[in-house]
């Protein structure tokens, strides 16, 4: 089975979650296209709910499915996010951010009830950071932002290549907000809660592809089937 096999069967196990009335976030990346248009499909035989999208690429493709959108502004509370992630740990730690759509990712995921993860096997690793992680940024200041990333990185415990992301043709890649996005190339994230904190005290730093203590559910999809990898809650939690 494919990686793109993978990808589409994690996708049709995740649509399988959506009720009617949900109100979605809706990912950005090639398994959260699958989803989409899965998602796209039901909707077209029926099924009534709506969408905020995490990316202006995803916004076009769910128009295209006929899945009706709305915005955080019109609606504050999600019930569930389905999204991709580049690396997930067995912790359900992620790195996301490979295509760009990192902070609206972040603020789509901490608006919602449940986050649901889909992805191939390959995406599932012991330790995060083989992935580079990437760092959005606004552009004023680039160069001292890089240096304080440098800097408070190497005192987590992480060190390697700070790259800036560009397009085909060489020019800076920007997000849908504006802004640049870093790609450090860590190899290995010893300690992620550490790494995402010290970040806050850069004020270029916009957002870090570091998701914490955000999934709940992971889909993975393998040559052997569905994993199915949910987060331990704690007795608190458990009450609640």
């Amino acid at each position: 089975m494919s990686a793109d096999d993978q990808k589409k069967s994690a996708a049709m196990r995740a649509v399988e979650m959506v009720e009617p009335g949900m109100r979605l976030g809706l990912g950005t990346g090639s398994t959260a296209a699958y989803f989409v248009k899965l998602l796209g499909e039901r909707v077209k035989a029926g099924l009534s709910v709506s969408g905020v999208p995490t990316s202006d690429a995803t916004r076009k493709l769910a128009e295209q499915c006929g899945i009706p959108l709305t915005t955080l502004d019109e609606v504050t509370e999600l019930d569930v996010t389905f999204d991709g992630a580049d690396e997930v740990d067995g912790d359900l730690r992620l790195i996301k951010g490979g295509g760009g759509a990192l902070l609206r990712e972040k603020i789509v995921a901490m608006a919602s009830d449940r986050v649901v993860i889909m992805a191939d096997e390959s995406k599932l690793v012991e330790q995060l950071g083989a992935f580079k992680l990437p760092i959005e940024v606004v552009p004023f200041g680039l160069g001292a932002t890089r240096e304080m990333i440098e800097v408070l990185s190497s005192d987590a415990g992480c060190e390697g290549e700070i790259s800036l992301r560009s397009t085909s043709d060489g020019k800076p890649f920007v997000t849908d907000n504006g802004n640049y996005i870093l790609d450090c190339d860590f190899g290995r994230i010893p300690d992620p809660e550490e790494l995402e904190d010290s970040y806050r005290f850069i004020p270029g730093v916009v957002e870090c592809g570091l998701f914490i203590d955000l999934c709940d559910i992971a889909i993975i999809g393998g040559e052997d089937g569905l994993q199915i990898i949910e987060a331990q809650k704690d007795d608190d939690e458990d009450m609640a």
